[in-house]
């Protein structure tokens, strides 16, 4: 025994998992446990393979901690980066907990060979080791597979016990068992098998609870024709295990991870597992371990867990936690419900316990009530209004049987974004007919941009919008399409003495146009495409994105479009069809994407488009001038006139337009950005979650543009 000891491959390292000073030595635990642990980890990618930790106060509803970030650095405690399955237990002395996980980084291929023994007194310090099964154990040298450890106490062996499945070349895989040493940091006896399969099938992701002297053990059958959490019941911990024959999952789809804990003063079970394919977990309940009914209508999670296990806590332990690590119950506490408050853009930072609050133009911050909501045995203090108006006011919100947290709540106006919800590709038109500022997106929001229908807003002062209603219904109101409504313009023109209003949009890569005799509709299409193919010679790229200018020089109307490509041409007098032979491939540069915005002033026709993709962080806008609408562009050295500012988590800027106050020389640009403060943690997703801003355009004695400062206050309302 001594030489397999020596060839422990074993790491002992301290972690300090928070800024703040360890807890002191904790006591002998006597008070009842009260709450509820459930330790995760959340998928396949490198970030997600590392240990987090969620709280419940009944065992059906958790919150992540620390704002579901790692609460372990995976790097710190494997031989492979990434950590896997964690299982936690309480040990015997009701003081000392126990972690074991497995140390796997997917991203480098499903074979391992070790697992990592963690140990804490207090839940927040640990300790770890890793056990290289291949080097310690002359018998497992070419193990491939090394998953999902767990670890119960033996009574009799008074030792506690750790057990995990194994694969061998040219074998199953097995589940295996071996005692851990008394410091928890090494594996002292060869593995032994656990259980014996009567088909000789794989099986992984054991789980053992003992019950009226019976220990249950839950696993995966892996083959194919026999595959999901079955139940193999013995008298002993280490022997005799007799397979049912049923399945105890409670779905047909693929699962795995099975984690089984008795609720706090109730003969209940909970048998959860993990619905891999599906993204989500499944819990089920019990009284005797063999029949299970599934409960996921009273289920609730703030985060989406891969295979984890729930240990049963105290109420001081939980404290300990939320002190540490920072929780926000968000179905507990349902959130600031003010109506002044801009939802989708209200920040909690967990990790700081801080909250800000942003808020709609003329909120009085001298006294105001975030108006918070919370659940049955909830509370929160202070209540009613309080004066934001200088500093952050301290909150603290208490959950029953739980523990209690304080933020820092910050209130301040906002007037970025200019609309409340997801909207992009913003246009922007003063009408001389009702003398407001109308204000027409794409809708976002929508998987793939799969909107179909417009709305406008309008405003007197490009701060306060009220929404005016959906203007133009793909599904309804047109003939020729009924998807991916993007990126309209609309223009004004005063025909035989009456105003008109001509509405053009993308609908599944065309160009169509629609009529009104009022800036906010209704509008009626046209009855077919106005621009349904490219230009000639053009293979790349899609007819989107529509833009229309009338010259103040000329009094001529033009419209232009393209992805990939630039395209312009001159709008008949009727502005529902082109004029033969004026089509126009202009010149921009390399960087052009989209999204073509066209504005005169003094003497000068300015051309601004989108470089890169929408769903980039660095979306970003650009520009060139011309001295006529259908010239040759100059594209001057430095043309990039607005892009991401990180500091403030500003991203993905561009699509825009461009608005001049009537009758001066001020200015205001228009543009869409990634949702705040989701949007740059959301992938792909962010480019069809984003929001519109205004902010000032200034240009220097030459003409130029000067760059743009994107905010995140927005403008004061305009004087006309």
């Amino acid at each position: 025994m001594k030489r397999i000891q020596s060839a422990f491959l074993i790491t002992s390292i301290s972690l300090i998992l928070v800024l703040f000073a360890s807890c002191g030595a904790t006591k002998k635990v006597t008070e009842n446990n009260s709450a509820y642990l459930f330790v995760y980890f959340t998928g396949n990618a490198k970030t997600e393979e590392a240990i987090r930790f969620g709280l419940s106060k009944d065992g059906y509803n958790y919150y992540a901690l620390n704002d579901n970030k790692p609460v372990i650095a995976s790097e710190a405690i494997s031989t492979t980066g990434g950590v896997r399955d964690p299982h936690i237990l309480r040990a015997a002395d009701g003081k000392t907990f126990y972690m074991t996980v497995t140390d796997l980084q997917t991203a480098n291929g499903w074979d391992n060979q070790a697992m990592v023994l963690l140990k804490s007194n207090d839940l927040v310090n640990w300790t770890a080791a890793k056990v290289d099964i291949s080097k310690v154990f002359d018998g497992f040298k070419d193990v491939t597979r090394v998953w999902a450890p767990q670890t119960i106490y033996d009574a009799k062996a008074k030792k506690y016990m750790v057990y995990f499945s194994m694969l061998q070349p040219g074998g199953k895989d097995i589940v295996y068992y071996s005692y851990a040493n008394a410091d928890f940091t090494a594996l002292e006896t060869v593995p032994k098998q656990l259980f014996f399969s009567p088909t000789n099938g794989s099986c992984i992701d054991a789980d053992i609870i003992e019950k009226d002297g019976k220990f249950h053990l839950f696993l995966k059958t892996e083959d194919t024709a026999d595959k999901g959490i079955k139940l193999a019941i013995s008298d002993k911990l280490t022997s005799g295990y007799v397979l049912k024959d049923e399945y105890v999952d409670q779905t047909n789809e693929s699962v795995e991870g099975s984690g089984v804990f008795k609720l706090n003063n109730s003969d209940t079970y909970i048998l959860m597992y993990d619905m891999y394919r599906k993204g989500k977990y499944q819990f089920t309940s019990s009284t005797d371990l063999e029949n299970f009914k599934v409960i996921d209508e009273s289920v609730s999670m703030n985060f989406h867990p891969r295979h984890g296990t729930v240990l049963p806590i105290t109420k001081s332990e939980a404290q300990r936690l939320i002190d540490t690590f920072g929780w926000f119950p968000n179905s507990e506490i349902l959130g600031a419900q003010s109506a002044a408050i801009k939802q989708n853009n209200v920040i909690i930072d967990v990790q700081n316990k801080k909250m800000f609050l942003p808020v709609k133009n003329g909120t009085d911050l001298k006294k105001f009530d975030p108006e918070f909501k919370l659940s049955q045995g909830a509370k929160v203090s202070p209540a009613g209004a309080q004066d934001f108006s200088k500093q952050a006011v301290k909150y603290d919100f208490e959950i029953t049987d739980l523990g209690k947290m304080t933020f820092d709540v910050e209130v301040a106006v906002r007037n970025n974004p200019s609309l409340t919800g997801y909207y992009a590709d913003p246009e922007i038109l003063y009408s001389n007919k009702d003398n407001r500022f109308h204000l027409y997106p794409t809708s976002d929001g929508f998987h793939e941009w799969s909107g179909d229908y417009f709305k406008s807003f309008s405003s007197t002062n490009l701060v306060d919008w009220v929404d005016d209603g959906v203007l133009l219904d793909l599904k309804k109101d047109v003939s020729w399409t009924d998807v991916k409504a993007w990126a309209p313009v609309a223009a004004e023109k005063k025909i035989n003495g009456q105003y008109r209003y001509f509405f053009y949009y993308t609908g599944d890569a065309k160009i169509g146009v629609a009529t009104s005799d009022n800036p906010q509709g209704p509008f009626t299409d046209i009855g077919k495409p106005l621009v349904a193919t490219k230009p000639n010679g053009i293979t790349r790229g899609q007819v989107i994105d529509p833009d229309v200018f009338t010259d103040p020089v000329s009094g001529k109307s033009y419209l232009y479009w393209g992805n990939g490509f630039m395209a312009g041409a001159e709008l008949n007098d009727d502005m529902i069809s082109l004029k033969e032979n004026t089509l126009t491939v202009l010149n921009p540069d390399g960087t052009f994407r989209e999204g073509t915005e066209v504005f005169y002033r003094k003497g000068k026709y300015y051309f601004i488009w989108s470089q890169d993709d929408t769903r980039s962080e660095d979306y970003r806008l650009r520009y060139a001038t011309a001295t006529s609408p259908l010239g040759e562009l100059s594209i001057p050295k430095d043309n990039l006139i607005l892009a991401k500012d990180p500091s403030k988590g500003i991203y993905g800027t561009g699509h825009n337009s461009v608005i001049q106050v009537p009758g001066t020389d001020e200015w205001y640009m228009v543009y869409h950005r990634f949702t705040i403060p989701k949007g740059i943690t959301m992938g792909r997703a962010a480019g069809y979650n984003r929001e519109v801003c205004i902010d000032r355009l200034y240009f220097d004695e030459e003409g130029n543009i000067i760059a743009v400062k994107p905010t995140l206050e927005g403008i004061q309302p305009i004087k006309k």
